[in-house]
């Protein structure tokens, strides 16, 4: 499957106490780099839920966050009744004692600490009672990520195969173009040879200058470039049609075809040929670029 690393989706879920929307957006990245952000009612899902992004996306910089819109009074604390009357009578019964006339505040005993009770949050208690129903809730948004990363896939792959078409051509044009120059170059080296011989007065020794022909045509030669380009793009078509997660591999090849250019440029002295070499180099950093945004 042809993934972009880039897409950006969002689902939001109703609950009786209110609202949950998840967004979740990513970027190209060379490993796996997660962000998670929760409302604190919603932290003890962090974990698990950093593990599925782990187990389900390959690579990518990847943030996910979640925000509560809660339902009307569904967030509002519940007072413990029954333990702020008796800190109230504990209160009434000192001021008593004490012959203190101001009767207690109920009010200033409602900022003590664990007048609340705790753990009535819904959406907390939720989260910690039913995590099989986050699990399935994470992976519909992490697939909704998924279906716009495959679209963008689509569009990429299309690029990337266009370009891959116009770098096989100028390939072809290259091999065309150097077995033409190879000839004049070889015969262009024979004739300096052979003026060189005849300014010294030197005996001619055709065994001789055919080695110099011989090696210096060696120092021209890139079939063997060629051929591997060859081969480099027909491993590129098979990486772009594998069902797997490509986007190292095809990036690893990208710089192999760039050395075999490179290499092929400094070899042939040629002026269009060595155009051919600046707009192959040209394509090949286009392709890389696209490649950049593959899973």
């Amino acid at each position: 499957m042809f993934l972009s690393m880039t897409g950006f989706a969002s689902k939001s879920y109703e609950f009786s106490w209110g609202t949950v929307l998840f967004e979740i957006s990513s970027v190209n990245h060379k490993y796996q780099d997660f962000i998670v952000k929760l409302p604190p009612e919603l932290l003890s899902l962090e974990n698990k839920i950093l593990d599925l992004m782990r187990r389900l996306i390959v690579r990518g910089r990847v943030k996910l966050s979640a925000e509560i819109t809660w339902a009307s009074g569904a967030n509002i604390p519940v007072l413990d009744e029954e333990g702020i009357m008796n800190l109230y009578n504990q209160v009434k019964r000192i001021t008593k004692r004490n012959n203190i006339e101001a009767a207690p505040d109920l009010a200033s005993l409602l900022l003590i600490p664990g007048v609340f009770n705790a753990n009535t949050n819904l959406a907390a208690r939720a989260a910690h009672e039913a995590p099989e129903v986050w699990n399935k809730i994470v992976r519909e948004v992490i697939e909704a990520l998924f279906d716009m990363r495959e679209a963008e896939g689509v569009k990429l792959k299309i690029k990337i195969e266009e370009d891959l078409g116009e770098l096989e051509k100028i390939l072809a044009e290259m091999e065309s173009r150097w077995q033409a120059a190879k000839d004049l170059a070889i015969e262009s080296i024979r004739s300096r040879i052979e003026n060189v011989l005849e300014h010294y007065k030197l005996e001619l020794d055709e065994a001789r200058i055919a080695e110099e022909v011989a090696l210096a045509s060696d120092r021209w030669d890139i079939s063997e470039e060629i051929t591997r380009m060859k081969s480099h793009t027909e491993k590129f078509k098979n990486f772009i049609d594998a069902k797997e997660s490509t986007g190292r591999k095809l990036d690893f090849l990208l710089q192999e075809m760039n050395r075999e250019v490179n290499t092929m440029g400094s070899k042939v002295q040629d002026a269009l040929f060595r155009w051919d070499v600046v707009e192959a180099k040209t394509i090949i950093e286009r392709i890389r670029e696209q490649v950049q945004n593959i899973e």
